[in-house]
């Protein structure tokens, strides 16, 4: 697998944290970009875009799982009981992972380079590799999130 970055400059200015339904955590686009190497190339409207649609999907597919712990008197994913093998923030931190391994995702497959050359159809491959691997970042994080394996089957 190839490293794909892209871009060549940082965001100018501090962009104010995605409020999130009080469960989980709000999202700060700045540490998003700073870890997920997302320079000033990809706009912030489009940064902000991308983390709000991947909050969505991830409070969907976390909603049965969020209301069980409300209902056990949970507040927050940080008031969730650890296991004796989870670090403190266990559930914040696999959520956070998630929202950004998504967001990279769209951003990837929305920034491919359309190119008429093959060194251009390489670059968008790598990159639509690179999304793949994303997005299952994400269903392993929530997969640990409800306690369920890392499986990932596909038909031949």
């Amino acid at each position: 697998m190839s490293l794909v970055a892209y871009g060549n400059g940082t965001a100018a200015t501090e962009t104010p944290e995605i409020a999130n339904n009080g469960f989980w955590p709000a999202i700060d686009p700045d540490t998003f970009r700073s870890e997920h190497r997302v320079e000033s190339t990809v706009t912030t409207p489009r940064v902000l875009t991308a983390l709000r649609i991947a909050m969505a999907s991830l409070n969907r597919q976390l909603a049965d799982w969020q209301r069980e712990q409300v209902e056990a008197g949970h507040t927050t994913a940080d008031a969730v009981p650890l296991e004796d093998w989870q670090i403190s923030g266990h559930h914040s931190l696999l959520y956070v992972r998630a929202v950004y391994a998504e967001a990279h995702a769209q951003l990837l497959e929305r920034y491919r380079e359309v190119s008429a050359t093959q060194d251009g159809d390489e670059r968008g491959e790598a990159k639509a590799d690179a999304a793949e691997d994303y997005r299952r970042d994400a269903r392993w994080a929530v997969a640990e999130i409800i306690g369920e394996p890392h499986t990932t089957v596909e038909l031949i």
